[in-house]
């Protein structure tokens, strides 16, 4: 049987220790099983998102989206583990995108088909509900504009191996158990910053898909941004 937690290589600083408990701590199991209705009425309308300071600075964009799906009576999201053969992030697990490209219409758009090229996607059969707090990247200067997108069903997607080694779909109650979501604080005060990570079956999430995910939950749950 898998244990929690994968083999990616995690840069863990000697000075890391333990962050602040998930947002969605104190609720009761039965507050952990959000349905696409609710996780609809939690983003629209649009709500006002945090934006990066590189915006409008001519910096690479990123867009990725949160794909989620109800099936059997739970909410799915789809995440990539990427291929091994990967020059950066390698084996690591990510919501599917990538960078704009200057052909796309907007970010939208990016994450469309970026999503497309690595999972198959049918983007026609996406409804966007919504769109989480702007990311900038700590190790590059960039910035990640995450989008929200409903499916009507269990989709059928196939991962392009020359960028995704596996479609992983994860019940959003997995992620919102307990013990399974963790933040670490990297770096010496003030200058330290909360890392997140959830620790699926035999894959770990960190990083910036999972300060991603974490923002996503808090709001379906109602307990932060």
């Amino acid at each position: 049987m898998s244990a929690r937690g994968g083999a990616q290589p995690i840069p863990r600083p000697l000075s890391s220790r333990d962050g602040e408990p998930a947002p969605w701590a104190g609720l009761p199991a039965t507050a952990r099983q959000p349905s696409l209705g609710q996780i609809r009425d939690a983003l629209v309308p649009p709500r006002a998102v945090m934006r990066s300071a590189l915006e409008g600075t001519g910096v690479r964009a990123s867009a990725v989206l949160a794909l989620l799906y109800e099936h059997e009576g739970q909410v799915f999201v789809v995440l990539t583990r990427r291929a091994q053969h990967l020059r950066s992030h390698r084996g690591e697990v990510s919501l599917p995108g990538g960078a704009h490209d200057p052909d796309d219409a907007d970010l939208w758009a990016t994450a469309l088909r970026e999503s497309t090229e690595e999972i198959a996607l049918d983007p026609t059969s996406v409804e966007r509900v919504g769109e989480l707090d702007h990311l900038q990247t700590v190790t590059s200067r960039s910035f990640i504009v995450p989008y929200v997108g409903l499916l009507p069903g269990r989709p059928d997607l196939e991962p392009n191996p020359s960028e995704v080694e596996l479609i992983l779909r994860v019940p959003l109650s997995e992620l919102l158990a307990d013990g399974v979501f963790r933040e670490e604080r990297w770096g010496l005060s003030p200058l330290d910053r909360p890392i997140f990570f959830f620790e699926l079956m035999g894959d770990t999430v960190w990083g910036a898909t999972a300060a991603m995910l974490r923002s996503l939950l808090a709001v379906v749950t109602g307990t932060g941004r």
